[in-house]
Parts: structure tokens; C-alpha cells; sequence
């Protein structure tokens, strides 16, 4: 029998790619992922994952594994919503910061779905100010979202550094303006770009403004400009830039409405074991 905690882990490393993220993602240490998966190839017969220091793959035991590992955790689900009585249903609306709509959001989707096939999403993905303006007129019961430093509205999920980042084949030419590629107002991240910049004594010029992430990443690879991002969401096709002021960092938090209950009590439990870190 293969251990569902050890295949918790395999399966968020199979995911990510990264051993990393996998143990962000399961709210563990990074020792903890490894040693399951050690444990998953020694029970298993040998290497699940072919390992440098730069990527993580599955081998064809890792491909072999991925079914076998699904299977025993969606059994272990199942088995505790059978016996914890009648299965959760109802409706949530949740808010997702744009950061997150190519990144970490299918992933949280999709292990919802799997831990609460009954329960239906109300999905919202938009600027963090706009979406906590949202909840607070009761039109959304969930958000997770970004916030200044500092600031202490919903609760922190972590901080981490933000990184100026455009095409790799962008040229920033001393002496003259900044090119930024920004969101419109209230972006939190264009607030802090602009106020860095500013700080620094660095002229800036509005190069191109977009309302969605999707326009962001064709205009920075485009090379019209620079923006700024939460490392660890970087988009694959765009790179870190040298040579502008350091941004500082961006916190993450989950903001939820008061006296919550049945799915959204449920679900906002679920988001904190998912992203928490």
C-alpha cells in the first residue's frame, strides 16, 4: 500500500517541478518533501525524479507513478467525506488577485474541485484593492490577494521580494525615462514601482497600461518596458532586469467576510493548507 502522505508530497513535486514550491504548497519544510519522496522511490524501486540544480523531472517510473499516487489520494478523500456524513455544497465567490489567474489559481482550482466536488466557484479574478473594495460591499466571501507591507487588512500568507522584470532583451538607456508597463489604478504593485523609482530620483514614463495580466506579459516581452512582479510568480517568458533600485517586498493575504460558514467557512480553510508558506 502506498502511503498518502508520501504521495501528497510526489504529486505536488510532479506538479511544481520544483521541490520548493511543493513544500510552499503543502504548508511543509522542504526536507519533508524530500524525504517522502525518497520513501515513495525506495518503496517504489527506484528514481521517480530526475534531479540538477536547475530542473526537476519525472522519469518514466515517476510517469508510471502519477496514476497509481492520484489514485490513492482521491480514495483517501473520498473515504473522509463518506465518513464525515453528508458531503459540503453550496456556493462561494471568490476573488483572486490577477497574479495569480496563469500561475498558482488552476492548481487551487483544481484540488477544490477535487476535495469538494459539490461545492460551486464564483470566480472573480481582479486587482487586489478592487476585489477587498468587493468583499467589503458583500458581493465576494473570499479574496486572496496582495497588500503593502505593513498594511493589516485580511491575513498574511507570506512576503516575498518583488523583481523589476521585462524581455530579456530589454535595454534600459541611462539618462533617460523609465519605461513602464503597468496596470491602471488602484494597482498595489504599480503604486510601489512608481514610488521606487521616485525615491531613487529616476524619471519614469507610462509606456503602456493594461487592465489584465495577459496584456502585462505581451507588452514587457514586446520590450515597450519594465514592470514589477512577485519573484516567485514570474511568468516563464519573462526575465529579471539589473540595474534599477531595489522595489523592497509585496505581501499575500487571504481576506475573508465576518461570521462565515458552511462552504465558504470550508473553503477558506482549504486555500490557507493550500498556499500558506
Amino acid at each position: 500500500m502506498l502511503d498518502p502522505r508520501l504521495c501528497r508530497s510526489f504529486l505536488a513535486v510532479a506538479e511544481t517541478r520544483s521541490f520548493t514550491a511543493a513544500a510552499r504548497r503543502l504548508g511543509v519544510g522542504q526536507p519533508t518533501v524530500s524525504q517522502h519522496v525518497r520513501r515513495l522511490e525506495r518503496d517504489s524501486g527506484g528514481l521517480l525524479f530526475a534531479r540538477d540544480t536547475h530542473t526537476v523531472e519525472l522519469t518514466a517510473r515517476g510517469q508510471a507513478m502519477l496514476g497509481f499516487a492520484q489514485t490513492v489520494v482521491d480514495t483517501e478523500e473520498r473515504a473522509e467525506r463518506h465518513f464525515r456524513g453528508a458531503e459540503l455544497r453550496g456556493r462561494v465567490r471568490f476573488g483572486v488577485s490577477e497574479d495569480f489567474a496563469l500561475g498558482e489559481l488552476p492548481q487551487i482550482l483544481h484540488r477544490l474541485r477535487r476535495s469538494h466536488p459539490l461545492v460551486d466557484v464564483e470566480l472573480t479574478v481582479e486587482l487586489s484593492d478592487v476585489l477587498a473594495q468587493r468583499l467589503r460591499a458583500g458581493q465576494l466571501d473570499l479574496v486572496l490577494g496582495k497588500r503593502r507591507p505593513g498594511a493589516h487588512h485580511g491575513r498574511l500568507l507570506w512576503r516575498e521580494p518583488l523583481v523589476w522584470i521585462g524581455s530579456a532583451a530589454t535595454v534600459l538607456e541611462p539618462g533617460r525615462p523609465v519605461p513602464l508597463v503597468q496596470y491602471p489604478m488602484p494597482s498595489i504593485t504599480r503604486q510601489l514601482a512608481v514610488e521606487c523609482l521616485e525615491r531613487a530620483g529616476l524619471e519614469w514614463r507610462a509606456a503602456c497600461q493594461t487592465s489584465s495580466l495577459t496584456g502585462l506579459r505581451a507588452a514587457a516581452a514586446a520590450g515597450l518596458g519594465v514592470t514589477l512582479h512577485a519573484r516567485s510568480l514570474v511568468p516563464g517568458d519573462l526575465v529579471e532586469l539589473d540595474g534599477l533600485p531595489e522595489p523592497g517586498d509585496i505581501e499575500f493575504m487571504l481576506l475573508a467576510r465576518e461570521s462565515m460558514e458552511g462552504p465558504a467557512a470550508a473553503l477558506e480553510e482549504f486555500v490557507l493548507d493550500s498556499v500558506r508558506r
